[in-house]
């Protein structure tokens, strides 16, 4: 096919930013090209997150996939969600998820050191300074994968609760247990630690209240 892909129509109520996602997933089974559209409007925001996860490095290879899956499996999407960003996120965060071990350790090293080469890629943008703060690493560290996937998505990835329920194919209630046991568990760990009192003021209210 040559020269610029087919226009799409606009959703209903669409705020002008182009067609949504369920649409650009729906055309793109007839006109796969049409799907880079998807990845234009979300890519950013998925390396953003799994850089915070697992560094920059593991970021570009988790972005790659989570796309490539959620290529390879658009047939099988429920367009009756317009937007593809839960499920998105679901597919990057079971992807995270099999590098636990080196998600894990690299908070606990940098709990324990301030410094590792897989958490120091977190520190590169202003907006990431939650991340490098030890104390806070080391309550991450402590939380069960499930746990940890729930904070997260809520905190860095501004996931709603419901959202945050399809991205994982949990119940709504189980995503607000395990949210409420994360948050006790960061809460008590930073309010015992002397070192983080000074930064304190830095962590989003919404992770412990």
């Amino acid at each position: 096919m040559t020269g610029p892909p087919p226009a799409l129509p606009e959703a209903a109520g669409d705020a002008g930013d182009g067609p949504d996602d369920a649409v650009v997933i729906t055309h793109s089974l007839g006109e796969p090209e049409l799907f880079a559209g998807l990845y234009d409007r979300h890519a950013p925001d998925i390396h953003r997150y799994a850089a915070r996860r697992l560094g920059e490095g593991a970021a570009d290879d988790i972005t790659a996939e989570t796309f490539l899956i959620a290529f390879r499996t658009r047939d099988r999407y429920d367009t009756a969600h317009r937007m593809a960003r839960p499920w998105l996120y679901g597919i990057a965060a079971n992807l995270i998820g099999k590098h636990r071990r080196t998600e894990v350790r690299a908070l606990k090293a940098l709990a324990r050191t301030g410094y590792d080469p897989v958490a120091a890629s977190w520190s590169d943008r202003s907006d990431d300074r939650l991340a490098v703060q030890a104390p806070l690493a080391g309550a991450l560290a402590k939380l069960s994968p499930g746990d940890r996937h729930v904070l997260l998505l809520v905190a860095w990835a501004d996931l709603g609760y419901q959202e945050v329920a399809e991205a994982l194919r949990i119940p709504l209630g189980t995503v607000r247990s395990r949210l409420n046991r994360a948050r006790r568990k960061v809460r008590e760990a930073l309010s015992t630690d002397p070192a983080f009192t000074s930064a304190e003021q830095e962590l989003n209210p919404s992770w412990t209240n």
